[in-house]
């Protein structure tokens, strides 16, 4: 997946690792590696992104449309802390030309911190207008799209929802 949010696994361990590196050292690698997820996500979107592209020689950059589906740090809730998906459209965010959406059907607006810089959407409005859909958390209502109606975009399906 993206990575581990909250406010227990992704922050916790750190404190284990501070008090006792030498003994803490599969700790340590467990949280290094769940801290590298979210670069992995980017080069992944990354690479959708120039697929399409490669695919549609006409567009640019800038045509590309983004969604991000998922803020939230773990399916079917609304809690933001700490989570991943937030930091990866953020990432995204600052390195797409073209715009970016996202769709967290678990809150109605966006906090101020994303409020300025990302426009929150329908499930149907991203599926119809976005280029490239980057899955993030696996809410019950996006396990519920079918994979069949995703063939026209580029996914990043990072919860194994749409890959079988």
């Amino acid at each position: 997946g993206p990575g581990v949010g909250g406010h227990c696994i992704a922050v916790d361990p750190w404190f284990i690792v501070s008090k006792t590196p030498e003994i803490a050292r599969l700790i340590r690698t467990a949280r290094e590696v769940n801290d590298s997820k979210p670069e992995w996500v980017l080069e992944k979107t990354k690479l959708a992104v120039a697929e399409f592209l490669q695919a549609n020689p006409n567009k640019t950059a800038l045509d590309v449309k983004i969604a991000c589906l998922g803020l939230a740090f773990k399916p079917d809730i609304d809690d933001l802390r700490e989570s991943p998906a937030v930091a990866i459209t953020q990432k995204i965010l600052a390195i797409h030309p073209g715009p970016v959406v996202t769709v967290e059907p678990n809150i109605e607006t966006l906090p101020k911190r994303l409020a300025g810089q990302l426009k929150l959407v329908t499930i149907d409005s991203a599926i119809a207008d976005a280029d490239v859909i980057v899955l993030l958390v696996d809410h019950k209502a996006f396990k519920a799209i079918p994979a069949s109606i995703l063939t026209s975009h580029k996914v990043v399906d990072t919860r194994g929802v749409w890959s079988a």
